[in-house]
């Protein structure tokens, strides 16, 4: 059983970025304090070139601020911001230029690593370029020039940012601005390859020389518990891109890495899968009837296992049988197969665990043995 969410078998509707809600708003809201009517439709262009209207939930307008606020909709994607209340606060400064900052609900960065500076709001700089710059183009339009601050809220975003991995990354608060496209691709690839190498990213900035890498959260979890002297910020959620993210922590240059996971996906990986989502290869029995002969098991047994359902169906025989040495066979091929995967150069380690917890075995590879 996959631990990442499957992709429902139809079209998929593509959502807007926090980024794009919190530049609409801005608009609405600067347009409101100039006119001093409520603006509650506007239109904005994203990053992308596609021009995009907007609907404000709530509009409101004093001598001296704005507020328009809009609801997220992230499409079909399965993302803990959908359905947000996104407001932006604007009002008139006495210098000159756009301030931009985060209000309540907006986190603060507080570790190095991200995109935006510790210390500030954690509204990431292609939607702090898009509101700056819907801020001229309104000012522009009526042929003024003035100071202007925009604060950014997000009135539920401390309770959402629990369902994210701010806090590991050190944002802390609240949740981010994102986005650099404007547009919300349904179970982005790009996406989950982006938060893995920010996630990397932050272990390596905080002085970190190991990672560990999970298919999912559940393991993450086993992973955490096996592992109680490495730092929240180690464990990355690799999802199904093993190859992906063993060379990512190459590249950023992290010798030690851990990779905890099930039978399911690991079994893949011992074959020499690095991308080991449920539709991108089947697991092949025969192999795993292979390992096995290879720890001594008999031939009827290897026959049984050629006519399993599925992996972990051969873990528990293993375990049935007497044959605990199959779980460090596996997890050697994983750490083998990984490490040609990204050329060698690190030293790898493979724990197997059930979906319980339990851990079967595991292995380590320095990339020495033949």
């Amino acid at each position: 059983m996959s631990e990442m969410q499957e992709v429902p078998d139809r079209p998929l509707r593509h959502g807007y970025t926090t980024g794009a809600c919190a530049t609409a708003c801005t608009k609405a809201a600067l347009l409101t304090l100039l006119t001093h009517t409520p603006i509650s439709t506007v239109d904005i262009v994203l990053p992308i070139g596609e021009v995009v209207t907007f609907s404000m939930v709530r509009v409101d307008c004093k001598d001296d601020c704005a507020e328009a606020a809009t609801m997220k909709d992230a499409g079909d994607d399965p993302d803990a911001t959908h359905g947000a209340t996104i407001v932006a606060s604007v009002s008139f400064t006495d210098g000159i230029g756009v301030e931009v900052d985060g209000g309540i609900g907006v986190g603060r960065v507080t570790k190095p690593g991200l995109p935006v500076p510790v210390g500030m709001a954690a509204i990431n700089p292609i939607p702090r370029r898009m509101i700056v710059q819907a801020v001229n183009e309104v000012l522009e339009l009526h042929g003024m020039t003035r100071g202007v601050r925009v604060i950014i809220s997000v009135p539920d975003g401390e309770e959402i940012a629990k369902k994210t991995l701010n806090a590991r990354l050190g944002i802390i608060g609240g949740i981010s601005i994102l986005g650099t496209r404007g547009t919300v691709v349904p179970f982005s690839t790009s996406s989950y390859r982006a938060s893995i190498i920010q996630g990397l990213r932050v272990a390596k900035e905080q002085g970190r020389t190991a990672v560990v890498l999970t298919t999912g959260g559940r393991s993450e979890k086993f992973a955490m518990r096996m592992y109680p002297e490495l730092a929240e910020d180690c464990f990355i959620e690799m999802g199904d891109f093993v190859g992906f993210s063993a060379s990512q922590a190459k590249r950023l240059g992290f010798h030690d890495l851990r990779f905890v996971g099930m039978m399911g996906k690991f079994s893949k990986i011992a074959q020499g899968i690095m991308m080991v989502h449920s539709k991108s290869a089947p697991v092949d029995f025969d192999f795993i009837a292979q390992m096995a002969a290879e720890v001594g098991v008999k031939e009827e047994l290897l026959a049984q296992i050629r006519t399993a359902n599925t992996a972990t169906q051969v873990g528990d025989w293993m375990l049935e049988w007497g044959y605990p040495q199959f779980f460090e066979q596996m997890s050697l091929y994983c750490c083998k197969r990984i490490s040609e995967s990204m050329g060698g150069g690190t030293t790898i380690v493979t724990r197997l665990v059930t979906m319980g917890g339990v851990e079967l075995g595991g292995a380590t590879f320095d990339g020495t043995e033949s």
